[in-house]
């Protein structure tokens, strides 16, 4: 949300802006593009964001990717894949190898502006008519207009309330060239026509008056450059003109004679004729004045399209304007939006894939509309608004679920696809030396290694160590690498896990992180926190533990010596499997 505030534009300015803007019609429409950013807009409300947990690991970003090109080959709609988190190493050398790009990084999934409906009342030009744009509110059933530059700039707002109190205060009569009116608003008031004079000039100096009196009486009040309302008779006019009259209005479609033209024309004195009467031209002409005179253009409220309603609502609620401007990210008008739009409001349209865990989705999930889960892992705490297609199978991981939907729905697999999946599997089962792995996990990436023709062994090596090469990163770096929360009753807990084929640098890796995980362990709003330092060779797993019960659990949940000085658990290398829910079944006890 933004404040604008604009300053105002010296008087002598007025005209020459006028001049550019008034020659074009009355809609801006949605120049430079505004048009495809309409379309993009609605493009985007359609789209579905394809997404896996925090701290992202190899299957779940190969999965996102791999989901949302199923789901768009099936279904011929827009999917994105998109990741919650930083990309590790690992899955840094998949998408290297693959010549692929990273997801798009998504932090939240709050309901934004962007994805609501936005009301598309289009800008208009700051020269048009009061009566004009009395019009288009009654034609488009709005009370607010836009006034935008031909590129589309936001200058101001004009109101209904505007329009009434140009008619309600009590102005003098100068009123009409303070305002800088165009002789062609006039015409266009009128319906009436230019007999002498240049309708793309302006009425800038003198007022306006009714010539009701005599000659006589007429030439104690008429101002060089007046505007004067007239009838009929010759003697007025030649009155007005010769007192230097700026324009004269002749009423009721009298016509003018040539006399008359040709003097007003040596003299530089504009002449219409209109076929109203002096009284409904006195009544009308006050709505020729352009909109700029009268519009908001400072501490003009606006939103971008990026703002979240949460924190526009109460801003909304908090002024008594109905209509707020919409800007896009380039600070081009798009649209307006009241607190109606607000109302029934649809987050996001989202699938998760490789967690269905609260703890470890992407901040703002609650506010989602949750459309799908794919997932291998237990039942965690994500809520839906509204019953959703949900999959999960006892597999070593997300990938192998997924490639079994191609299957089933004879989708041909290109090389990259099952590069990705086959990658994922690898990472996920730890080269099928996990507990979680099963034989369609093995025989899933077995087919899919002949499609991307990688060889399974050589190409875990080379991925396991370049996601086990820690030396560049820093403590911070490797623990969030692939963290995940956990939550149990009143029990909060975190586990992050390291694999390696390296001892040595696992080693390492552990003396880096003991200080840093003592010193931060406070801020990280966990009763207990683990890191799993897992050795993919010897199949085994050292545990770091942190927090005042961290330690007593993981001795109850292995019936471990409590003299126990390092605590090494061999033949564990799933969080998932292995060590979760032995966590679990303590806290539960507890």
């Amino acid at each position: 949300m933004r404040l604008r505030k604009t300053h105002k534009a010296p008087e002598k300015d007025i005209k020459g802006k006028l001049a550019k803007e008034c020659d074009r019609e009355t809609f801006w429409g949605y120049a430079h593009g505004m048009e495809r950013r309409r379309s993009m807009a609605v493009e985007g409300l359609k789209k579905t964001l394809v997404l896996g947990h925090r701290n992202p690991d190899t299957d779940s970003i190969c999965s996102a990717i791999c989901y949302a090109g199923f789901k768009h080959q099936l279904t011929g709609e827009n999917y994105e894949p998109c990741r919650a988190g930083n990309v590790s190493p690992e899955t840094q050398y998949v998408l290297d190898y693959f010549n692929l790009k990273a997801p798009r990084l998504v932090e939240n999934v709050k309901t934004q502006v962007k994805d609501i409906e936005i009301r598309k009342t289009k800008g208009v030009s700051r020269g048009i008519s009061l009566k004009n744009a009395w019009g288009l509110m009654q034609e488009n059933n709005v009370v607010t207009l836009p006034c935008v530059t031909e590129e589309g700039l936001l200058e101001g707002v004009i109101t209904i309330g505007d329009i009434t109190k140009s008619y309600m205060n009590l102005y003098d009569s100068s009123i009409i060239s303070k305002a800088c009116t165009k002789y062609a608003n006039i015409l266009d008031t009128l319906e009436g026509s230019m007999v002498v004079g240049d309708s793309e000039a302006y009425f800038d100096q003198g007022k306006v008056l009714i010539a009701a009196a005599n000659p006589d009486l007429m030439e104690n009040y008429i101002e060089k450059h007046d505007l004067v309302i007239l009838g009929n008779r010759y003697e007025s006019q030649l009155c007005a003109i010769e007192m230097e009259a700026g324009c004269i209005i002749v009423c009721e479609g009298a016509g003018v004679s040539l006399t008359i033209r040709k003097l007003a024309q040596e003299r530089g004195c504009a002449v219409i004729t209109t076929p109203y009467d002096t009284y409904t031209t006195a009544r009308l002409i006050n709505q020729s004045m352009p909109i700029s005179y009268f519009m908001t253009k400072e501490n003009i409220i606006e939103f971008s399209e990026e703002d979240y309603l949460d924190d526009i609502r109460e801003i909304m609620a908090s002024k008594r304007h109905r209509d707020f401007p919409v800007l896009d990210s380039d600070g081009k008008y798009i649209g307006m939006i009241s607190r109606r739009n607000l109302l029934g409001a649809k987050g996001k349209s989202i699938i998760l894939v490789d967690h269905n865990e609260k703890s470890q989705a992407v901040e703002g999930m609650e506010s989602a509309d949750i459309r799908e889960i794919i997932d291998h892992h237990r039942l965690g705490t994500v809520e839906t608004m509204s019953p959703v297609f949900f999959r999960n199978q006892p597999l070593g991981c997300t990938a192998t679920i997924i490639y079994q939907m191609y299957q089933e729905n004879h989708i041909e697999i290109d090389k990259t696809t099952a590069g990705l999946l086959c990658s994922a599997i690898i990472s996920d089962t730890l080269l099928f030396r996990s507990p979680t792995c099963t034989s369609i996990d093995r025989s899933a990436a077995e087919k899919l290694s002949e499609i991307c023709g990688v060889e399974i062994e050589e190409f875990a090596i080379d991925m396991f160590s370049a996601g086990s090469d820690m030396s560049s990163r820093t403590p911070k770096e490797i623990f969030n690498q692939d963290k995940k929360k956990f939550q149990v009753g009143d029990h909060g807990f975190m586990v992050s896990q390291i694999n390696s084929m390296n001892a040595i640098e696992l080693e390492e890796i552990k003396e880096k992180l003991i200080p840093y995980l003592e010193e931060k362990f406070d801020g990280l709003g966990v009763e207990m926190c683990y890191v799993m330092l897992t050795n993919i060779v010897k199949e085994d797993t050292e545990l770091l533990c942190f927090g005042e019960k961290a330690r007593e659990v993981i001795l109850s949940a292995f019936q471990l010596p409590s003299d126990m000085e390092d605590i090494v658990l061999k033949g564990l290398v799933s969080r998932k499997k292995q060590l979760i829910p032995s966590i679990v079944t303590v806290l539960q006890q507890m």
